[in-house]
């Protein structure tokens, strides 16, 4: 978990949560990550409702994993910064948020803290998880050599990544990298006659052809996946070449649409893997799915006494209970990204 000391609310709120409905079962280590040193009572509070082994680890000033790259004219992207606060782009005036963007989408896996670990599983403050979830996904990840889990996938907003996916597409074209299913599945055709595509690249999110990003990515917030990958030549070269570009201060680039891009470029449709079967509410948007038919086990002695959600025909959820203030999303990002990593597990 990133997180800050005036964040220990919020964090205890997420990992009590992430202990009723999966780690008092497993006892997983948890590491929380600040780019200041942790307050005592924030350490105090984290100990005491995380069952298995935590640490408090501090992202070193002098790493190069937190603040603005060494070759970048600060003044010049303070001045990015500022300007995308007077154009209301969301965090986008918060110098802080475009280096916790960056920190996610290219370094938190290269922390001296992380590198004992293959997997991890990303938690934030303030978030809940609905469902119980009874088996272990890293296990479960592995067995199906899986690379990256998500559980939610929404539009981006286009303001904030004005330049990225093009400049992805170039990245795509210039190293001969082939186009799968799961790429095509974040595309929406051009609609325009063939002479006119070229003409439509200059339009936000198109390739060269005109063809468009349909704004659809893992909302990363919540991801389960295996750092190997992202430590691996392939995704560092990739990221290596976004920082090189400077979107992360010039635009507003977020590590949910690198990071999904990322994965839509570099990996195959059977290496990805949805989690709709875990319930899962950020902020005021949740997926939670309906429970499982006669699936809920109300004796069950590891699960205990609770309240859940009544079951219903079809539903894939383990004592699922829904939030009933919570915005559920259309389904529309999530069945269109998981269209090719159901057909490639066929």
């Amino acid at each position: 978990m990133l997180a800050r000391n005036e964040e220990r609310d919020g964090a205890v709120k997420s990992i009590e949560s992430l202990e009723k409905q999966f780690n008092r079962w497993f006892h997983y280590p948890i590491i929380f990550l600040n780019d200041d040193p942790w307050d005592q009572s924030f350490i105090d509070a984290l100990t005491r409702v995380a069952s298995g082994k935590v640490q408090f680890e501090v992202i070193g000033k002098d790493s190069g994993m937190w603040g603005f790259p060494e070759w970048m004219d600060k003044d010049d992207a303070k001045a990015a910064i500022a300007r995308q606060d007077v154009r209301g782009i969301k965090y986008g005036g918060l110098e802080s948020y475009h280096h916790m963007c960056r920190f996610n989408s290219g370094m938190f896996f290269n922390h001296p803290a992380l590198q004992p670990y293959k997997w991890y599983w990303r938690v934030e403050p303030d978030v809940e998880f609905l469902c119980a979830i009874t088996y272990d996904p890293f296990v479960e990840m592995a067995k199906a050599k899986k690379v990256y889990g998500y559980t939610m996938a929404i539009w981006e907003r286009g303001d904030t990544v004005p330049s990225l996916f093009h400049q992805i597409t170039r990245y795509k074209e210039k190293l001969k990298i082939p186009t799968t299913d799961l790429w095509t599945s974040f595309m929406d055709a051009s609609w325009a006659p063939f002479p006119i595509r070229p003409f439509m690249s200059w339009l936000r999110g198109r390739d060269s052809h005109g063809d468009g990003w349909n704004w659809c990515h893992y909302w990363s917030n919540f991801e389960i996946a295996d750092m190997d990958w992202f430590r691996g030549k392939e995704y560092s070269n990739f990221f290596n070449m976004l920082d090189e570009l400077g979107g992360f201060y010039y635009e507003r680039w977020g590590d949910a649409p690198v990071h999904s891009l990322g994965a839509a470029l570099l990996l195959k449709p059977e290496q990805v893997h949805w989690f709709e079967d875990i319930g899962y509410l950020h902020d005021l948007y949740q997926t939670c799915p309906a429970n499982a038919a006669g699936g809920q086990l109300p004796g069950s002695e590891e699960l205990g006494p609770g309240e859940w959600d009544a079951e219903k025909a079809g539903g894939i959820g383990c004592r699922c209970q829904c939030s009933t203030v919570a915005i559920t999303p259309p389904n529309t990002c999530s069945v269109a990204l998981a269209r090719s990593i159901r057909a490639a597990v066929r």
